[in-house]
């Protein structure tokens, strides 16, 4: 029985899913899913290891040739179905999130939806895996570009989405031939299981899409070291992806890495102040700031600086803190007790070096949960503008002219997302052309959507993922070369 309120208590597992089969760990051992609202023991799942992840392994490879055979309109059909049982299974889907994520339940409804765009989207995309011809330098050659899937995938994602970071990456694997082992977040495995439960259910064949749970040492050594697995694609922080791009060498495997971010958000003096306030809040307040796309250095012209620090403070002090499944919250806990000692630490660093708290600061303890803050005079030396907090804390910082605020925006390593507002035409081409990420808003505060490739540069990672260049991460292209025509 599910110690949750599912109305279909099948999707609430605690096993595995290989070859189509729910199993248990091959050494017998579990790990504990925890809910980070009230440090309840929700599941105990799998903590399987590299025998396990080659038993997963051995599985695709036996449905390998078989599922790259098929036929576009197949594997659109079985996205299609897919998309259809997690829109109708919304509501349990959600309650699984905010149970072991924490995230406010009309938050994870929201993710839910976005996450089942990504496979409405793929499975479009399926028929529309075209090649291309190129003239040949004489007549009796023809030169065709064939576009074949690229084999076994992986997939390492992350705790913050749960359901929307594995169908952002399996949707196209699948879509382009390709089987997929997920390996999710021992922190949020529910999710995951769920979505195994409904892909069953749509007719996926046993291999084409597999669920290993546990700890990430022994499951990514072998999904790195296995020279059967092609493709590997992996959300979290910089740190483990530099860690995986090495293990993956030997190999030559495709990669597709996004990882740590340092978004700017810059608001000119020009800009429209409430529309600067509305996209800053949703940027940075979004799953508690536990986004890696969230705004995470503030970058305020002088003009109108304390102007917007004042509207900024209060709608973050509009914002209501609780569990996920109270009536009202917008914001839940911070996933565990380590995220929330990181964001104390910023705000303990840029106080001793001069900020000033305007609303929040560090509170007396309460377990994962955060008072959202904001803080001024935030400086470039100080912690919060060098590494991403991944919290509720929104640091502010003053410049003076477009190229100082350009220069601040690109000081980092992280290349992944940045948001600029004005009401300027020029200033907005000039602007976003100079601003060193993959991914650039203007006067917007979102920039993830499934028709757009997502993605960063410099230390952020490499690859992308939605648009047509999702699928195209999972795709070969072989030259065809045909002669003696004429």
């Amino acid at each position: 029985m599910s110690p949750l309120p599912l109305r279909d208590p099948s999707l609430y597992r605690q096993q595995a899913f290989i070859a189509g089969c729910w199993v248990d760990a091959h050494s017998k051992e579990t790990i504990e899913v925890v809910n980070p609202s009230t440090a309840e023991v929700i599941a105990r799942v799998p903590a399987m290891g590299e025998q396990d992840t080659r038993r997963a392994i051995q599985a695709a490879e036996r449905i390998r040739l078989e599922f790259a055979a098929s036929s576009a309109a197949e594997r659109a059909a079985m996205l299609e179905k897919w998309y259809q049982l997690i829109l109708d299974n919304i509501e349990d889907l959600a309650v699984l999130m905010t149970a072991e994520q924490g995230k406010s339940l009309e938050e994870a409804r929201g993710e839910v939806r976005y996450g089942a765009s990504f496979v409405k989207w793929f499975a479009e995309e399926a028929r529309r895996i075209n090649g291309e011809t190129i003239p040949a330098p004489t007549r009796d050659r023809r030169i065709l570009i064939l576009k074949q899937p690229v084999g076994i995938a992986a997939a390492i994602t992350p705790w913050n989405f749960p359901i929307a970071m594995i169908t952002r990456k399996c949707a196209p694997a699948i879509a382009a031939g390709c089987p997929i082992i997920i390996k999710p977040s021992d922190l949020t495995p529910l999710c995951a299981l769920a979505l195994a439960e409904l892909a069953s259910r749509a007719g996926f064949p046993a291999g084409v899409f597999q669920v290993i749970t546990g700890m990430p040492q022994g499951i990514g050594a072998e999904l790195t070291g296995n020279p059967l697995v092609r493709k590997l694609s992996f959300t979290g922080s910089t740190r483990v992806g530099q860690l995986l791009m090495r293990q993956c060498a030997d190999s030559i495997k495709r990669l597709s890495l996004e990882l740590g971010g340092n978004a700017p958000f810059i608001v000119f003096d020009d800009a429209d102040i409430e529309l600067a306030i509305a996209g800053v809040m949703v940027s940075k307040f979004r799953n508690g700031g536990q986004t890696c796309v969230c705004a995470n250095r503030i970058l305020v012209q002088r003009g109108i600086y304390d102007q917007f620090a004042a509207r900024m403070v209060a709608e973050t002090k509009k914002l209501q803190v609780g569990d996920g499944f109270a009536a009202g919250t917008q914001m839940g806990p911070l996933i565990n007790k380590a995220a929330v000692e990181k964001v104390n630490r910023h705000i303990d660093d840029a106080l001793n070096q001069g900020a000033r708290v305007l609303t929040g600061g560090i509170a007396a303890d309460n377990g994962n949960f955060v008072t959202p803050t904001v803080l001024a005079d935030v400086t470039s030396r100080m912690l919060i503008a060098n590494e991403e907090t991944f919290g509720p804390v929104a640091p502010l910082f003053c410049f003076d002219d477009e190229q100082q605020a350009i220069d601040l925006a690109n000081a980092t390593p992280f290349g992944l997302a940045a948001y600029f507002f004005t009401e300027n035409l020029r200033r907005s081409w000039r602007v976003a052309e100079k601003l060193e990420f993959g991914m650039v808003g203007l006067n917007t505060g979102s920039v993830s959507l499934e028709i757009a490739p997502f993605g960063g540069i410099k230390l952020s990672g490499i690859g992308r993922e939605g648009a047509k260049a999702g699928i195209e991460e999972y795709l070969e292209s072989k030259s065809f070369h045909i002669g003696g025509l004429d």
